[in-house]
């Protein structure tokens, strides 16, 4: 039931009004004009005002500007018999949601006020949703989290703060950090905290495709337009149409579909591949990578006019390392998630803890997690010790990796060295797996395509067969 104020200075017009309305569920009072109207407003606020524009001491006109200082919300509809295009005019200006000409239908007016209300209805349950939601971002923030991002660490204090500021534009956005310090996680903050949350979020790593398999993902493609499309299929752009995606490894995409995401990007429209026509639409876009892209630009890899459209706003992520008051937390939660997966009660002993504030986490909060879920499967107590931990993590002492990298007193080459290093590890990685260069690059805490250009700078792309035998890694070496 909504509270309905008519306002005419004809006696039948107000008697007739407040019946039909009153028939129709609703609470009516009425006023012989705008003056009366608004002592009555005082007494008792109305949601909708359905008012003549002609009266005596104080039209509807005036009325109108004086209840929308009162009430800033109360939907109003004017009724005249004297309509000019200047009256209607000012009234809209005002704010009035409908105007009708006397004499009219009463059910074309029923049907003006009932929208109206409609509309005031949504306006208030969007209110309503709005102080909801920056009441949960206060909670969440009081608690040291943001959506699934959790620390309290005062670097993320000021992540939490741009997620909050970015989330209302519709800039787009570059995520940088090293691998596992959460992209996705900041990318799907600021989406639910959208306008546009209501709609699809869309992820996909662009290193995980070749050239063309990313082009018909991003892009789609219509039925005939290569070997094996039977049929017509929506690309992931037009799938986020008004929502968000989220083209992590950015880094990783070809010149090519550089030079294709750069005309999406400014021209806001897709072309699915095989097709003539392109599609219009209205897709937010974050991106994110691990890799310095402005030093891929200065050498030659990666577009400059497409950095500078992808990191209108950029965010960056910092390691674990740097933040590592935020690892007991981290730890309480992932222990917190995985007890509930397996129905059981855990904790971590202080000798545990410890040791996870001093690791340096070179794979970051992922790294965290895996280690966490990997102890509360092994841990048959109820304390989870450092035993549980991976080696790399339980065997870490901080002073002897220093020891094993003092410097020399004759100096030394560093980029030599760190060229030398980064190719033992290359090769290591694909020993252990066999020459697998899925599983190598996993092991590396990289993409496909950044293993391969890795094979390619040091010439060992051919010698992967022969690295079951280490003797010939040794050789290679």
């Amino acid at each position: 039931m909504s509270k309905l104020l008519i306002v005419d200075d004809e006696q039948g017009m107000r008697q007739l009004l407040t019946i039909v309305f009153g028939r129709e569920g609703h609470e009516v009072r009425a006023a012989e004009n705008g003056r009366r109207a608004l002592e009555v407003l005082r007494e008792e606020a109305a949601d909708l005002i359905v008012s003549d524009v002609r009266m005596p001491d104080m039209g509807g006109i005036e009325l109108l500007r004086a209840a929308r200082e009162m009430l800033p919300e109360v939907a109003v509809v004017m009724m005249t018999a004297f309509a000019t295009v200047d009256t209607a005019r000012e009234a809209f200006k005002l704010g009035a949601d409908d105007f009708i000409t006397k004499p009219f239908d009463i059910d074309e007016l029923k049907l003006i006020v009932a929208k109206a209300l409609e509309r005031l209805t949504l306006k208030k349950e969007v209110e309503t949703l709005k102080i909801e939601k920056e009441a949960l971002i206060k909670e969440q923030r009081e608690r040291g989290s943001l959506g699934n991002i959790i620390g309290r660490s005062e670097r993320m204090q000021a992540i939490y703060q741009m997620i909050e500021t970015v989330a209302e534009v519709q800039s787009t956005i570059l995520v940088t950090g090293e691998s596992g310090t959460g992209k996705e996680l900041v990318a799907r903050a600021i989406h639910d905290l959208s306008p546009r949350a209501e709609r699809p979020f869309v992820s996909i790593n662009c290193g995980a495709f070749t050239e063309t398999l990313l082009e018909s993902e991003l892009f789609g493609y219509v039925k005939g337009a290569f070997t094996g499309a039977n049929t017509n299929r929506k690309g992931l752009f037009e799938a986020a149409n008004r929502g968000t995606i989220f083209l992590d490894e950015i880094g990783e995409m070809s010149p090519a579909m550089q030079v294709k995401l750069l005309r999406v990007l400014q021209e806001r429209k897709v072309r699915p591949v095989g097709a003539h026509e392109e599609l219009d639409i209205d897709t937010r876009v974050i991106a994110a990578t691990n890799r310095d892209l402005s030093a891929m630009v200065k050498d030659g890899q990666f577009r400059e006019d497409l950095f500078y459209r992808i990191s209108v706003i950029p965010i960056e992520l910092p390691p674990l390392r740097e933040r590592t008051e935020d690892i007991a937390e981290l730890t309480e939660h992932f222990v917190r998630k995985f007890c509930a997966q397996t129905g059981r009660q855990v904790t971590l002993s202080e000798k545990a803890l410890h040791l996870l504030e001093i690791y340096s986490w070179p794979g970051n909060v992922r790294e965290l997690e895996h280690s966490i879920e990997r102890a509360v499967a092994l841990e048959r107590t109820d304390t989870i010790e450092p035993e549980r931990f991976p080696e790399q993590i339980t065997n870490y002492n901080p002073a002897r990796i220093a020891s094993a990298f003092d410097l020399p007193d004759e100096g030394i080459n560093i980029a030599a060295y760190l060229e030398q290093l980064e190719k033992t590890y290359v090769l290591e990685a694909l020993r252990r797996t066999n020459g697998n260069q899925t599983r190598a690059a996993e092991l590396l805490q990289l993409s496909v395509r950044s293993l391969r250009h890795l094979l390619d700078k040091h010439s060992i792309r051919n010698l992967t067969a022969q690295l079951r035998d280490p003797a010939t890694r040794n050789a290679a070496e």
